[in-house]
């Protein structure tokens, strides 16, 4: 009798250890990806199972349906042929940010390209410094 119940219990901590490891982890996955599906918005970058990036222009929850601008040409795709959202659509205030940001690596570009220009006159004037000394001492 032991024997059979050891059993038993086996078979039960065999199928606990199952969900936990397998099933488990998935239905978190899926979840995952349903909210990701649901929290999609028009101007949203994304990548379809087949790789192609695209731009999301109009949902159609009633078909459950996407269409995706990939540069002027407008394909329908099924929602769930969505893998991945790449880049949700930037908000006004953060645009404002980030161009000042760029304004300011472009300004410190323009900086670093001078301070090389002026540094390379420098080199050809002690240059032609050192050419005028030679023939004046010959």
């Amino acid at each position: 009798m032991n024997q059979s119940y050891y059993s038993i219990l086996m078979i039960v901590v065999l199928f606990a250890v199952m969900y936990f490891l397998m099933i488990r982890p998935q239905r978190k996955q899926q979840q995952k990806r349903r909210e990701q599906l649901s929290k999609i918005k028009e101007g949203d970058q994304v990548i379809t199972i087949g790789r192609l990036h695209g731009v999301v222009d109009e949902i159609n929850e009633a078909e459950k349906t996407v269409t995706l601008d990939c540069d002027g040409i407008y394909l329908v795709f099924d929602l769930s042929a969505i893998a991945s959202v790449k880049q949700p659509a930037v908000t006004a205030p953060a645009a404002d940010n980030n161009a000042d940001a760029n304004d300011k690596a472009a300004d410190d570009s323009k900086d670093d390209s001078a301070s090389t220009d002026n540094d390379q006159n420098a080199t050809e004037n002690s240059d032609s410094d050192k050419g005028e000394s030679k023939s004046e001492e010959k």
